[in-house]
């Protein structure tokens, strides 16, 4: 049985072309970062005095930074965990085979998922006390956080379920388990191996996305930044304003590159128990049907 591709192997001009695509590519690159450093030294942003500021106790940056970072996280993870538990009820909702089921949820996926999320944390903080509800920063931010991603989310879901073979439906069905089973016990685990990579990439998508808390004044990581800019300008000027901005966007991308990595661990790690799996499962005799060994 040969496997599908989706491309033609590339032969040995395509490959010596792609390897000097490769090198032009790595040169350019390296030629905008020495650019842009050669630069930034000639401005005096490589100065070790300015960066020190970002280790120095005696001048509280490093203390406020890691306050908004627990901030940002605390925003970031009860989202991440109330959006996938509610995006995996409405793919499941969605897939409905009763309409009174399938059609509202439907439409309450596409309405959050057609507003932008700036909007979504706005009318949470701006609009709803109109209306006498009142919210924090933080439960706007963070519910703003859920109602985007979950709709989100529950597609990614329902399409990482429809992507599995249907005939694995029929035939769990056929042997007498019920829909629920069919899509705990067949459709759900296949399901999540495939959507993994793209969950984990939407989880980081919102973890970058906490930093619209900055608009309603939620002091996450980019807003502390911007306060210390502040705090700092009007004493000496713009020495540091790029070293704080720089030292919160290194901390995003640490944040990102962990998730990801642990994101390729868990893959890793299913695929291993899929082969395990597989690999452990009895094989019988031709002609024997299960049930029928005896």
């Amino acid at each position: 049985m040969t496997t599908p591709v989706l491309f033609d192997v590339p032969g040995p001009k395509a490959r010596a072309r792609i390897r000097i695509g490769t090198v032009v590519g790595a040169l350019v690159v390296l030629a905008i970062v020495a650019f842009v450093l050669v630069r930034l030294g000639g401005n005096g942003q490589l100065d070790g005095q300015r960066w020190a500021i970002l280790f120095d106790p005696s001048t509280n940056v490093p203390q406020r930074l890691f306050e908004a970072l627990l901030r940002t996280l605390q925003a970031a993870a009860l989202a991440m965990v109330l959006a996938t538990a509610l995006g995996l009820l409405l793919a499941v909702a969605r897939l409905s085979d009763h309409r009174w089921v399938r059609l509202p949820v439907a439409a309450v996926i596409e309405f959050f998922r057609a507003i932008p999320l700036l909007v979504v944390i706005f009318a949470l903080y701006f609009v709803l006390p109109g209306f006498g509800i009142r919210l924090s920063t933080y439960v706007a931010l963070t519910a703003g956080l859920v109602l985007y991603n979950m709709a989100v989310i529950a597609e990614i879901v329902r399409a990482g379920i429809l992507s599995v073979d249907r005939g694995q439906r029929d035939a769990a069905l056929a042997v007498g388990m019920r829909k629920s089973q069919v899509m705990t016990l067949v459709l759900l685990p296949q399901a999540v191996r495939r959507m993994l990579p793209i969950l984990i990439a939407q989880l980081v998508v919102l973890l970058k996305d906490s930093s619209l808390g900055f608009i309603i004044g939620y002091f996450e990581l980019l807003r502390q930044a911007r306060s210390l800019v502040e705090y700092f300008t009007p004493r000496f000027g713009n020495d540091y304003t790029f070293q704080l901005y720089v030292a919160a966007a290194l901390i995003y991308i640490v944040i990102n590159v962990l998730l990801s990595q642990l994101a390729k661990y868990v893959e890793r790690r299913t695929r291993q128990n899929a082969k395990t799996a597989a690999a452990a499962a009895p094989t019988l005799p031709a002609g024997v049907v299960p049930g029928q060994e005896s």
